[in-house]
């Protein structure tokens, strides 16, 4: 056993006080677009509870020698951090080397109150933090803990494609990421069924430009992020396939409840659905697998449960033939996906040009400078122990203990 855990350690990283780029003119379609009279108080942000007082929880767990493990909470909801108050007494005294059994322990736990969202995004921060302090305490990369690396490096894809009235400078930045070298590239859709015929027009002609800009030698993926219902993203997506279209995926239709849905869309069109990064536990995946509604799986280590339970996670695409690409491609994501054949691509968000304009999907080039970067369109993890990043401690806000 190693040393055990003597102290947790909580803090947070504030949201930009400058609106994010993607937020200025470019509409992304949400769960609430869909209802009328409704307004997205969430602004820039495409992600959370309005208003987003954080977008970023950080758990540091420091054993007994002074070592410290980091880990961070999904979303970033401040509510979280009751949760993991109440789950330190699980923690403390613990070895890094028991990371299976306590996993067990958090969970069932919460499971009265918990089994997706905020509580497995806390589990998820200590879990996370349990295999960064176990891989430094032994001073190799997680990956090896978990196995060793099936890639030299990993393919990435730049997933920063907003709509825009401006189809040239669509055009132009969506060639900018194929001249990097990326492969594949991602673009969001902002109509949905309250936009109807005209909708699908749009959304077909955002595809268009984005795949004729980057050429016949990149894929291109599109992400409705759950704000079609099942009629319309049959209709539109149809719609594009009719254009001669052939997207990589099309990302998140529906609600992720709607697991009969999405597998009703999935058998009425040929492009492939994927789903999952709103999904928790080897559970809520297992049913989206049963039903037979995805063909590439979607997790997010610090949402479903940790680094523990997204192994199980990867071993169902493994076992049933789907790829398995992460959401967000930064280090708690990275360590599992090189470790797979199942993982094909890796999610990969620019760096903001400065920490002031950095959005909820950028937080962690903040809080974590030394992520890898994308070179050529491939990420190469750097082998240092345990996530193999390093927290810059002057972003965060240390909450009382």
């Amino acid at each position: 056993m190693t040393a055990p855990v003597a102290r947790l350690h909580l803090s947070t990283v504030a949201p930009s006080l400058s609106p994010a780029s993607k937020g200025i003119g470019r509409p992304v379609g949400t769960p609430l677009t869909v209802l009328e009279g409704v307004v997205d108080a969430r602004g820039a942000s495409s992600a959370g509870l309005p208003p987003a007082r954080t977008w970023l929880v950080v758990v540091e767990l420091e054993d007994a020698d002074g070592v410290i493990g980091v880990g961070t909470a999904g979303f970033g909801n401040p509510a979280t951090i009751e949760i993991l108050r109440q789950l330190e007494p699980l923690v403390i005294g613990r070895s890094p080397s028991e990371v299976g059994h306590i996993w067990e322990s958090l969970y069932r736990a919460t499971l009265n109150v918990g089994r997706r969202g905020v509580a497995l995004h806390a589990v998820s921060a200590i879990d996370i933090a349990l295999w960064d302090l176990f891989g430094k305490q032994l001073g190799v990369p997680v990956y090896e803990l978990l196995g060793g690396k099936m890639h030299s490096s990993l393919t990435a894809y730049a997933s920063w494609l907003y709509a825009t009235e401006d189809l040239d400078a669509l055009a132009n930045e969506a060639a900018g990421w194929a001249a990097q070298g990326f492969g594949a590239v991602k673009q969001r859709l902002p109509n949905g069924p309250r936009e109807g015929r005209e909708g699908i027009r749009r959304n077909v002609e955002l595809v268009r430009t984005v795949v004729d800009a980057v050429g016949p030698g990149v894929d291109v993926m599109a992400d409705a992020y759950m704000s079609w219902d099942v009629g319309y993203a049959i209709r539109c997506i149809r719609a594009i396939e009719d254009e001669g279209i052939r997207l990589r995926w099309l990302e998140e239709p529906v609600i992720p409840d709607d697991i009969p849905g999405l597998a009703r869309i999935r058998a009425a069109v040929s492009t492939p659905i994927a789903a999952g990064e709103h999904e928790a536990t080897r559970y809520g995946f297992r049913a989206l697998v049963e039903a037979g509604a995805v063909d590439v799986l979607q997790p997010d280590v610090n949402r479903l449960g940790g680094i523990t339970e997204a192994r199980r996670v990867w071993a169902l695409g493994e076992t049933f033939g789907l790829d398995v690409v992460p959401h967000l491609g930064f280090a708690h994501n990275a360590q599992l996906a090189i470790t797979s054949l199942a993982t094909p691509l890796l999610e990969y968000m620019p760096p903001p040009a400065t920490p002031a304009e950095a959005d909820e999907d950028q937080i962690f080039w903040v809080a974590f400078p030394d992520e890898p970067r994308a070179e050529g369109g491939n990420v190469t993890l750097s082998g240092r122990p345990g996530l193999g990043v390093g927290v810059d401690r002057t972003v965060l806000t240390r909450i009382p203990e």
